[in-house]
C-alpha cells in the first residue's frame, strides 16, 4: 500500500489516516514508525474486507454512538471497534498474517 506524505490532506488533529488503498501521513518520519504503519495497515485490511464505503459508514456511525455514550470525543474515538483492534495489535507486526476476516467484531 502506498504511503503518501502530505500534511494538507489530513486535518491538523491527525498524524495519519488510512484512505484505502493509501496511508496518508503528515510527516515523513512516520514511515519509520513500524507500529504506527502497522496500525494503519490494519485499517486498510478492515476497509478492504468491508468493501471500503461500508467501513466509513460503520466507522462514523459507531463514532457518533460512542460520543453519545462517553460524552468525550477522544474516548469515543479510542472505543470504536476498528480502532480498538488496531491499537491492541499495532505492536504485533505479524498480526495481519494471522488475522481472521471481520476480527474487529471481537472488539465491539
Amino acid at each position: 500500500m502506498p504511503i503518501i506524505v502530505n500534511k494538507y490532506l489530513i486535518g491538523r488533529r491527525f498524524v495519519g489516516i488510512a484512505l484505502w488503498p493509501f496511508i496518508v501521513i503528515n510527516n515523513s518520519f512516520l514511515k519509520e514508525d513500524q507500529a504506527f504503519i502497522n496500525h494503519e495497515r490494519i485499517h486498510i485490511r478492515q476497509q478492504a474486507e468491508l468493501l471500503v464505503l461500508p467501513f466509513y459508514i460503520i466507522y462514523f456511525t459507531e463514532y457518533v454512538i460512542r460520543v453519545l455514550k462517553y460524552r468525550n470525543l477522544h474516548r469515543a474515538y479510542r472505543n470504536i471497534s476498528f480502532e480498538r483492534e488496531a491499537y491492541f495489535n499495532e505492536d504485533n507486526l505479524e498480526y495481519l498474517k494471522t488475522r481472521k476476516p471481520w476480527s474487529f467484531i471481537k472488539y465491539w
